[in-house]
């Protein structure tokens, strides 16, 4: 393919998009909501009754995961909300008759809202890497094309390779799986590492809890990861590409697998693209769900068909990677801002964000909140922006206790650091970390020594086991905060965290070891105290621990009725109707709290 072939396809299929389209969400979370069958159903209505102007399409996760499944009516921007199956007729007529269907549609503040960016959920977004996922078919490279894809892959071809390099580093990109590592820098030591092989690779390996930000760009917008790895390709002097990605991502793996082949087809990816010389193959490798692969040298040692391991470095990948040769190894996210920037000029991404931190960052937001969804703002939102603004507060009127980031890598921001903005140096001001992107939040009810306990189940479950202060250090700091939670916690513990949490950072091979403690160490921070009760009282301030927590009937409240005794399944509650208080045996009680919810007068609590 040549630029005026590209150019042809773009003016036609500009087209297209502008005609009368059904765009029903077909990510992950709105698949297991019957999305597919709701697709089904609506193409077959219009198939049956011969609507020729009116397109129904599959399209990438709009973010509103909360309101799921999701299907907007283009080019009118109608946002509808939860959607069933069922509803298929009727969506058809709405749009045959040009009258949205208002049972559907989302409502703020007592108002229908129409169009989806118009949602406060939106309102303070700006999608940049997300910017494809809802408004194009991620299996029609045409569409993809129509919204100028491959146009910054032709551009970068007519730049040096210092050229493009340059403008990635003017943009001030930084790695967006974690680390912040400046993009352009990364870029330069691979294309100045002399070989005769060179490898572009693609880390799709998400593994922290809650985090799907990478998986819903695969899901919505392959094309712009695929033409991100060609760029790179040419700008470091690779031929050959790999998009490390996990199996228990189908969906996503079956929509790379289409649009590699696509792109083959289209001459976008091969011998000689654009005639301009840039020879480049690209090719999937699944993961089997180690977390630790998720690390560059495991990552690149599970590529080679080797046991997924952390390599000791330096030798740093842009001079030893792959197969031992130079290697470039960036995240989905970041490899998504990269055609943006190619088109629009760095000046244009370094003018979004703050003085360091520059562009955009997609977040899963989960936890304690009510729009749960991807969400991406420019680099400096404040915490209380994404919880508030967009994601609509803490449900039930509950308080926000704190916001978890960088899943079992990062750290907790306490409630009185919600006006703090996001960005790499004002989180790592306060003893958190940006991560690849997960944003959990807590509200009261939640014990802070639990969810650091959460956190190193999972590191210690995933650790390779590769070096002794992660393979033991973070089994004994489980250990001690199992005793805490369970109500056996010794004078001495907090101490013993401490110093195993210093050890373990300083010693271990791989990011994962070094920081996995950060959880305990940010949670000892900002709620030593919850430890202490945990400790010294044998009391869970949250009555989140069963092991701490009593539940007590409180003798003023209580009508004698007997509903609680006759729904506790452990037959622990003791009295007699009309006789008396009820009581609560605290030897047989097992907290499950089914007599809390099944007091009519709310006489029960923990």
């Amino acid at each position: 393919m040549d630029i005026k072939e590209l150019n042809k396809l773009k003016e036609k299929n500009s087209a297209v998009l502008k005609k009368k389209r059904i765009m029903v969400c077909s990510g992950t979370g709105c698949t297991s909501s019957k999305s597919d069958v709701l697709l089904s159903n609506l193409k077959k209505i219009v198939k049956d009754k011969n609507i020729k102007d009116i397109l129904v399409e599959k399209t990438g996760c709009f973010g509103f995961c909360a309101k799921g499944p999701i299907v907007v009516i283009d080019p009118d921007e109608i946002f509808y909300e939860m959607v069933k199956p069922e509803d298929a007729e009727d969506i058809v007529a709405s749009v045959v008759d040009k009258k949205p269907l208002e049972r559907l549609l989302a409502k703020e503040e007592d108002k229908y809202v129409k169009k989806w960016h118009e949602l406060n959920f939106y309102n303070k977004q700006k999608r940049i890497a997300l910017k494809n996922c809802g408004t194009i078919n991620p299996e029609k490279i045409e569409e993809y094309i129509a919204v100028d894809g491959y146009q910054a892959l032709y551009k970068a071809l007519n730049m040096t390779r210092d050229e493009v390099i340059e403008e990635i580093n003017i943009s001030g990109l930084r790695g967006r799986g974690g680390a912040g590592f400046p993009t352009g820098k990364k870029w330069l030591f691979t294309k100045n590492s002399e070989a005769d092989q060179k490898y572009v690779c693609c880390n799709a390996d998400e593994g922290d809890p809650g985090a799907f930000m990478d998986r819903s760009i695969l899901e919505g917008d392959p094309h712009s990861v695929i033409e991100a790895m060609a760029i790179a390709a040419y700008a470091v002097g690779a031929t050959q590409g790999y998009i490390y990605v996990r199996a228990e991502y189908p969906i996503a793996v079956e929509r790379l697998n289409i649009a590699i082949k696509q792109a083959k087809e289209k001459g976008l990816l091969g011998k000689n693209i654009f005639g301009k010389g840039l020879d480049f193959e690209l090719e999937l490798r699944l993961g089997a769900g180690a977390f630790v692969c998720g690390e560059e040298t495991a990552l690149m040692n599970s590529i080679e068909g080797k046991r997924g391991e952390p390599r000791p470095r330096p030798p740093f990948p842009a001079v030893k990677g792959l197969f031992e040769k130079p290697t470039l190894l960036n995240n989905v996210e970041t490899y998504a801002n990269v055609p943006k920037i190619i088109l629009n000029g760095g000046k244009w991404y370094k003018s979004i964000g703050t003085e360091n931190s520059k562009g955009t960052k997609v977040f899963a937001l989960g936890g304690n909140i009510n729009n749960v969804g991807l969400v991406e703002v420019p680099m400096g939102t404040t915490l209380r922006e994404i919880v508030y603004d967009i994601g609509g507060g803490v449900p039930g009127g509950k308080r926000f206790k704190a916001a978890q980031t960088g899943g079992p890598s990062g750290g907790c921001i306490p409630a009185k650091y919600i006006d703090t903005p996001i960005d790499y140096e004002s989180l790592s001001s306060i003893g958190s970390m940006m991560g690849s992107g997960g944003l959990i939040v807590m509200d009261e009810s939640k014990c802070m020594v639990n969810l650091a306990k959460f956190f190193l189940e999972f590191t210690v479950d995933e650790s390779c086991g590769k070096c002794p202060p992660c393979r033991i250090g973070t089994k004994r700091m489980l250990e001690i905060l199992t005793r805490i939670t369970e109500g056996k916690g010794k004078e001495g513990d907090i101490e013993k965290l401490e110093r195993l949490a210093k050890n373990i950072k300083s010693a271990s091979l791989c990011g994962l070891g070094q920081t996995a403690p950060n959880p305990v160490l940010s949670t000892l921070k900002y709620f030593r105290d919850e430890y202490e009760a945990h400790i010294k009282e044998k009391r869970c301030p949250a009555g989140e621990c069963k092991a701490l927590t009593q539940v007590h009937i409180d003798p003023e409240k209580c009508k004698q009725c007997g509903i609680c005794a006759k729904n506790c399944p452990v037959g622990a509650i003791e009295g007699e109707v009309r006789k008396g208080p009820f009581k609560i045996n605290q030897d047989k009680c097992i907290k499950c709290g089914v007599c809390i919810t099944k007091c009519p007068f709310k006489a029960i609590s923990k």
